[in-house]
């Protein structure tokens, strides 16, 4: 019985050192103090295209729920941008490479004219 209340007593001074903790304990600065919220360390480059160690370096900052989800958001953003932007340059520059391919088989293949041959 001697340790049963010893148990029960024990358990009530920390629970009142943890509350006091976290509450203040007459601290004039208040319960906790304010932290400015984790930033990304090491952002996407603003001033020229991402590259693959922009991207394999990349570590978004943990919060409670996971990561940051407006970090996370304008990474994304701004990958699915560029790799729009060097979808369509890709496209372009396969669509001209067919039509030279095509202007040079038909420059090939044509006859010539000229030369003893009639119109």
């Amino acid at each position: 019985m001697v340790m049963f209340l010893f148990l029960v007593i024990a358990l009530a001074v920390v629970v009142t050192a943890v509350t006091l903790a976290v509450v203040g304990g007459g601290e004039s600065d208040g319960p906790l103090p304010e932290v400015a919220p984790e930033r990304l360390q090491d952002p996407l480059p603003p001033d020229r295209p991402v590259n693959r160690a922009d991207v394999e370096g990349l570590r978004f900052p943990l919060t409670a729920r996971g990561y940051r989800m407006a970090d996370v958001d304008d990474a994304l953003s701004r990958l699915g941008a560029e790799l729009a932007e060097r979808d369509a340059r890709i496209a372009d520059l396969e669509s001209a490479l067919a039509g030279a391919r095509a202007a040079a088989h038909v420059a090939l293949h044509k006859p010539e004219q000229g030369h003893g041959e009639q119109q």
